[in-house]
């Protein structure tokens, strides 16, 4: 697990969960967007979960709405085996592409917009 270095807990409302590449899609919108508000945390390593470390995170950003977010249709990725292993200790909402057959869309140009919403989702302001 690897935490959000530059971030200042008492300011961050939104944390992200991320595992892969699409971490370097969030943290070029937090750079660009000058986004204090919001931490970004990698979960490198899926199984076993490092639940100790996990609750160390939410401990850090009690006060933040935690948001997985995954490149992959909601159907696929890491997200329902988050669900299962957390099984309700912490609630998470989704930020993917909607549920698909395929892991790919196929086309870069409507891969390109997909990414881009689901990055511009993640971001999204929590309403307080």
């Amino acid at each position: 697990m690897i935490d959000d270095a530059g971030a200042k807990a008492a300011k961050v409302k939104t944390l992200l969960l991320c595992t892969g590449k699409i971490y370097y899609d969030l943290l070029d919108k937090q750079r660009t967007d000058k986004r204090e508000d919001v931490a970004i945390v990698r979960l490198e390593q899926l199984y076993p979960l490092p639940e100790k470390h996990l609750d160390a995170i939410f401990k850090k950003y009690k006060n933040a709405k935690v948001r997985w977010v995954q490149e992959e249709p909601a159907n696929m990725g890491a997200w329902m085996y988050l669900l299962f292993q957390l099984n309700g200790k912490r609630s998470l909402e989704l930020v993917s592409r909607e549920a698909a057959a395929s892991p790919a869309v196929g086309f870069k140009k409507l891969h390109d917009k997909q990414q881009t919403e689901v990055v511009g989702k993640a971001f999204e302001k929590v309403s307080e």
